[in-house]
């Protein structure tokens, strides 16, 4: 192994980090027991990839000179492929076992907006298995021992392959990107191309969900825009100090995974990025997420496991998860959980983190259809300020929009008269610790906005202080304990209760309205 600190190493164990001061969120406060995190081993050979004909002006495409050297570094075993200063222009890159890619300090790798270097591929999207979308700009299958690490930046040429609201830019941004060409769903809504628009038509949450033919695909390729970076079944991963940025879809999306170390990376997109999510990690084990930052747009740090039928089907949940120390600026929420959560979620630690102007703070969301259960999540020391909506939100009434987007919109959805049974489609939320919670400037405290025939149950929330503009409200949740819990709301009570069982306000602050049914 090179190149990896002793700092690093030293603190990558899930269940075994340093004891810190009583009260701070230390491991003994971790109810749950989650094994250490391995990290890759990279044999000590080293190649570059100048040494291979890349060309560091940017002026031709490096793409056959990154193929190469991956190929020969695992023909030997496995190493490093450093990338020194410079602009590197390139197609995909797909990683082998063994490998590491040293991004340095001063270069870029920077990704064609040629959408035919990206062909089409079968993989899963939005929680859906055996869709098919471009490939990768980064990807690697099946392999063992990667990494990709450095302070250098990754680019993923975005801007091409998104579509854009009028809404979400300046007037500057909105004339440069369209000057391009492309077309229009509506005047206020631009896509890069024909084949763009024609994929919205037929798509559900981004993937086409009627398409069976090779040409019937190829109709629609440039509506299928791939994650930036693809790890699936991949196993002892290092994610180290690099900067990943501007990505077509989602940033990184690690999918069916074990032992993943996401330590002190920048994860950039423009706020109007769609789909801009930042790390998506669905149905993995065994994941540390430490010291990084989030600046996108759409969700920051989002945990999955699959969408419904196949989501179910897959069985495999996200599990054995540790996000220590991260800030997330914008972005549709800091944490999210779901709403493609099929496969479960469990045993998830979050904790010393920052969230700065995000729409939510803490955001759970799903929706009748989904089923799998969220369980064993700990949330400690977590400060927020300047959020758009709720520091704290469930909602089981998801339909695709931001919570923001809902709240323009005034489409807040909540329990129709009609309850339908419980079965394999209905989604769980139970025992969710929340402790030192701080939130300073938020529209509503917090919104509980379960689903009558399996409420929200478990939840504590204790030693929390949330300053904001309207009170908090939970609706069909049972067995939930607010314990010296403070709401300063501007206006209104501070807490709304409709639809509930057994909710012990121990300690609670403020004005509380009981709502009859």
């Amino acid at each position: 192994m090179k190149r990896f600190t002793p700092l690093l190493l030293g603190m990558l164990t899930l269940a075994t980090a340093a004891a810190q001061a009583p009260g701070t969120g230390s491991t003994e406060e971790i109810p749950f027991a989650m094994p250490q995190a391995t990290l890759p081993t990279i044999p000590e050979r080293e190649v570059s990839i100048a040494d291979f004909g890349g060309d560091p002006s940017g002026a031709r495409l490096s793409t056959e000179a990154f193929a190469a050297a991956i190929a020969h570094l695992s023909d030997l075993g496995g190493g490093t492929l450093r990338v020194p200063a410079g602009i590197w222009h390139t197609g995909p890159i797909v990683l082998r076992s063994g490998i590491r890619l040293e991004v340095e300090r001063g270069a870029v790798i920077l990704f064609s907006a040629d959408k035919s270097l990206y062909p089409l591929v079968e993989t899963s999207f939005e929680g859906y298995d055996h869709t098919r979308r471009c490939q990768s700009p980064i990807s690697a299958r099946g392999a063992r021992n990667i990494a990709i690490t450095g302070q250098g930046v990754i680019d993923g040429n975005g801007e091409y392959w998104r579509p854009l609201k009028r809404e979400k830019v300046n007037e500057s941004t909105w004339r440069r990107i369209t000057s391009r060409g492309g077309c229009y769903k509506r005047p206020t809504y631009w896509f890069p191309s024909e084949q763009a628009l024609r994929g919205d038509a037929v798509a559900d949450m981004n993937v086409p969900r009627t398409l069976s033919t090779d040409e019937e695909w190829a109709a629609v390729k440039d509506f299928l825009r791939p994650v930036m970076v693809s790890l699936i079944d991949c196993e002892n991963i290092l994610l180290q100090g690099v900067v990943f940025q501007n990505s077509p879809a989602w940033n990184i999306h690690p999918l069916l995974c074990r032992h993943l170390t996401v330590d002190g990376v920048t994860v950039r997109n423009p706020s109007y990025a769609q789909n801009g999510d930042g790390l998506d990690i669905e149905s993995c084990r065994n994941v540390v997420v430490r010291d990084s930052r989030f600046d996108v747009g759409d969700d920051g740090i989002c945990i999955k496991s699959g969408k419904d039928e196949d989501g179910r089907r897959r069985g495999v949940p996200t599990e054995n998860v540790l996000v220590d120390g991260c800030t997330v600026f914008r972005g549709h929420g800091g944490f999210v959980v779901g709403s493609e959560m099929s496969g479960g979620v469990r045993n998830v630690l979050v904790r010393r983190c920052n969230f700065v102007s995000t729409d939510v703070g803490l955001r759970f969301k799903s929706r009748r259809g989904r089923g799998g259960v969220v369980e064993n999540i700990c949330v400690f020391d977590t400060a927020m300020s300047d959020i758009a909506t709720e520091p704290l939100l469930f909602d089981l009434f998801y339909g695709g929009k931001s919570a923001v987007e809902v709240l323009e919109s005034g489409s807040e959805e909540r329990a129709a008269e009609a309850v339908p049974p419980v079965d394999e489609t209905t989604p769980a939320f139970r025992r969710i610790d929340i402790r030192r919670l701080n939130c300073l400037g938020a529209r509503r405290a917090m919104f509980f906005n379960g689903i009558p025939e399996m409420p929200i149950e478990g939840i504590r929330i204790s030693d929390t202080r949330i300053r904001a503009a309207r009170g908090g409200e939970i609706r069909h949740a049972c067995r939930i304990v607010l314990d010296n819990v403070e709401i300063d709301a501007a206006e209104g009570p501070a807490l709304t209760i409709a639809h509930c069982d057994e909710i012990n306000l121990q300690g609670f602050a403020g004005e509380v309205v009981r709502q009859i049914p």
